[in-house]
């Protein structure tokens, strides 16, 4: 016998709150274990965030260490750096400080400010060494001595490259930058090659690797020229203190009357020496310049030099007829007149100077 099935009607509260949605799977493991489970939790999520923030940032530090020292050994990096922190004591300057007007210099870094920056090169000491711009800032430091400003002249734009390079690839940089500008002299150029060959930090055996080296840029006619100068600086036994100012032909006409023995070496440095203190650059030249020109033989005169000068007498007779101009000089007088004497009966014109030459001859 089956069993009949009771259904009871049961009336509930309407409810129009739309339904929560269900509780995650997270949810429900936090309610099981309470408040101290969902804290730990969201303590590790936190910390997880954390670490992948931290470890982008790593990533991003990482990448800009690398771009800065690309950046810096491609010389690219610039900063402003104090005036205390540059030695100018690793290279030998090709730029001789006697004797240069720094005026134009100052004039446009004032107007326009230091369009090219000094370039440096980091030492282990925290300070900084010049590789190029000694004229930049040999004009900078006199501003700053001149003006008193350290604020604004204190320090100094300057493009900062890698620490470690090689010693001969940093003299290139400082050589090549002036010949680029081509108003270094061939007397700077011989007194850096001849300080090179002798720097024990440096490989060059002589002078004459030395301007090989240095000058590798330049060409062979340029590489001569420096080897010229250099050999004449060594007759001269560094008498010479303003080499910078020697033009080209003049120091290479002396190295060749020294060579072939029309001027003693010894007569010049002694001559240089006997100049009143402070021997100024152009008391220098100036006795260079007399050896030259007294070791050279006069230049043979031309045939029109050579030839008398004719004395001539000039002047303008008014006549009736028109006037006339007359020159008179040794065995010529010639006579100018608005008339074609090729007209003249010819006979007529013999009896007539006949006459006027008896009479000049009375």
């Amino acid at each position: 016998m089956s069993k009949k099935r009771r259904v009871f009607d049961i009336d509930l509260p309407v409810d129009d709150t739309p339904p929560a949605a269900a509780p995650s799977r997270e949810a429900k493991v936090d309610a099981r274990r309470g408040p101290m489970a969902a804290a730990v939790r969201e303590t590790a999520e936190s910390l997880n965030s954390r670490a992948e923030i931290e470890q982008k940032i790593r990533e991003e530090n990482d990448r800009l260490a690398h771009e800065h020292v690309r950046l810096k050994k491609a010389g690219l990096i610039t900063d402003l750096v104090p005036l205390g922190k540059i030695r100018v004591s690793k290279l030998i300057r090709d730029r001789l400080s006697e004797g240069d007007d720094l005026t134009e210099l100052k004039e446009s870094i004032r107007a326009i400010g230091l369009s090219n920056p000094i370039q440096l090169e980091e030492t282990d000491d925290g300070y900084f060494e010049l590789v190029q711009g000694f004229r930049r800032l040999s004009a900078w430091r006199e501003m700053k001595d001149e003006t008193g400003d350290k604020e604004k002249w204190g320090h100094i734009p300057a493009t900062i490259i890698a620490k470690g390079e090689a010693l001969e690839r940093l003299y290139r940089r400082m050589v090549d930058e002036n010949l680029v500008r081509r108003d270094i002299s061939f007397g700077e150029m011989a007194v850096l090659a001849r300080d090179y060959a002798h720097d024990p930090e440096t490989e060059a055996k002589d002078v004459d690797e030395a301007v090989s080296v240095l000058y590798e840029s330049a060409n062979k006619q340029k590489r001569s020229y420096v080897r010229a100068f250099a050999k004449l600086l060594e007759y001269l036994q560094g008498a010479v203190l303003y080499p910078q100012i020697i033009p080209r032909a003049l120091g290479l006409e002396l190295r060749k009357l020294i060579e072939e023995g029309l001027v003693l070496p010894e007569t010049v440095i002694a001559r240089i020496k006997a100049v009143p203190a402070p021997r100024s650059p152009e008391d220098e030249l100036a006795v260079l310049q007399s050896f030259v020109s007294a070791a050279k033989p006069a230049a043979p005169k031309s045939a029109k030099e050579q030839k008398p000068r004719v004395a001539k007498t000039t002047f303008r007779l008014e006549r009736s007829r028109g006037a006339a101009k007359v020159t008179a000089s040794q065995g010529r007088l010639e006579v100018l007149l608005d008339c074609d004497f090729s007209a003249k009966d010819r006979h007529a014109l013999e009896q007539a100077l006949a006459e006027f030459l008896t009479k000049l001859e009375e």
